[in-house]
């Protein structure tokens, strides 16, 4: 399989921890770090040596100018996700984004003011919306709507979701939802969710911290008013890197939303005439606050260079490949003290697999660690395990099945 994979030779691209002997460590938790790309460095330090050269003129006279330096990354985040240029922007990190989106989308009225959130949210999320209930005078626990798996199930039903707004939905101003669940890993229906929502009025927006990089997402066709991803995962920009955001352009020109503003979201023709009133830029680029952190720009351009080369579709369809495999061996172990509570359905989830313990506790993820296996533990008692197609192989995921199966005995 690895001889067939067309992509093989990008593993070569990218940068693994290695154990004391030098080997290559099995890497599969790139849903929370992403490995750095070799050519990282060299971005990086390009921006360093500019710095050093130009100093403030390094706005206009370095070899990727400072200035429209985001627009640099639009046109390669505008295909990762599905979105039109206009409707995408690289700026602040995914919890900040959320907060400046939500000020424009979430309007509460007198009659509408609840917000929706899936039950298992990631924890920032749902701060987050209480955040903003209280904010707005509202209970952060009578008026926030969770849609929750049924009785001894992990996994969420669009039905359910239907019924929530078929009977609350007139209450409801904002739906929040994570497009691919941290825990599950569970792929829900965007353009479901924004179909049910819309029908009675909620404004629809995503968390694609799981998903940015992971799936094929087609935001614009989608119809949500808005979503908001890291970059440090799939898209492997380095910790704490700089998110992105996508408003649908069918909120382009409305001037009238409510926003919390800062001079670069200033029409760029007027952004250094000091003492003009604001006039919002069209599209994200609107939403945008304050100048770009251009260190973190350049890791994350010298990572969608590398999606540029090979694009979502192939790499999704190795995911899938290799994520089933993944799923096959597991699956012929045979062991009744794991289960795989994402779905079973390619088209369901990415390529995270959420492996459940039964009966056990964190000392297998630990002593995976101690095998040169880094996977990601989540409480109560689930290892994520995630073969990145860009720099996962085959024999990884073999080798991985083989000392799992080896500490389960």
């Amino acid at each position: 399989m690895d001889q067939n994979d067309e992509l093989k030779s990008y593993r070569d691209s990218f940068h693994f921890p290695i154990d004391s002997n030098g080997n290559k460590m099995l890497y599969f938790t790139g849903n929370s770090l992403g490995l750095q790309p070799k050519t990282t460095k060299a971005a990086v330090e390009q921006e360093l040596d500019d710095w050093a050269n130009f100093a403030v003129e390094g706005h206009f006279k370095a070899k990727n100018p400072w200035m429209p330096y985001h627009e640099l990354l639009t046109n390669d985040m505008a295909e990762i996700v599905g979105a039109k240029t206009e409707e995408v922007v690289i700026m602040n990190s995914l919890t900040a984004n959320l907060h400046f989106l939500m000020i424009s989308f979430y309007n509460p009225t007198k009659k509408r003011f609840k917000i929706l959130i899936e039950s298992d949210a990631f924890p920032s999320d749902r701060f987050a919306v209480k955040s903003q209930l209280k904010l707005h005078g509202y209970d952060s626990e009578k008026d926030l709507i969770e849609w929750s798996p049924r009785t001894n199930e992990n996994l969420l039903r669009i039905e359910d979701l239907q019924e929530i707004i078929k009977k609350n939905g007139d209450e409801i101003a904002l739906i929040l939802v994570g497009g691919v669940n941290y825990y599950t890993g569970q792929l829900l229906d965007l353009k479901k969710i924004a179909k049910i929502g819309h029908s009675k009025g909620c404004k629809v927006g995503i968390d694609l911290a799981h998903g940015v990089g992971n799936i094929n997402l087609k935001l614009h066709e989608s119809g949500i008013d808005f979503a908001a991803w890291c970059t440090y995962k799939y898209l492997n920009s380095g910790p704490g890197s700089l998110g992105g955001i996508f408003v649908h352009n069918k909120h382009k020109k409305n001037k009238t939303l409510k926003r919390l503003t800062g001079w670069w979201g200033q029409n760029k023709s007027k952004r250094f005439k000091m003492r003009e009133e604001l006039d919002i830029s069209n599209g994200a680029e609107g939403w945008q606050l304050s100048n770009p952190a251009i260190l973190s720009m350049a890791a994350i351009k010298a990572s969608l260079e590398l999606f540029r080369k090979v694009g979502m579709n192939k790499l999704r369809m190795k995911s899938i490949k290799l994520t089933g495999y993944l799923e096959y061996l597991i699956l012929q172990m045979n062991n009744e003290n794991i289960d795989i509570i994402t779905p079973k359905d390619p088209n369901q989830r990415g390529c995270q697999l959420s492996i459940k313990l039964n009966n056990s506790n964190k000392s297998l993820h630990e002593n995976l660690r101690l095998n040169n296996v880094i996977t990601d533990w989540r409480d109560p008692n689930v290892i994520r395990c995630a073969p990145v197609p860009f720099y996962n192989s085959y024999q990884d995921v073999f080798n991985f099945v083989k000392i799992l199966r080896k500490l389960l005995l």
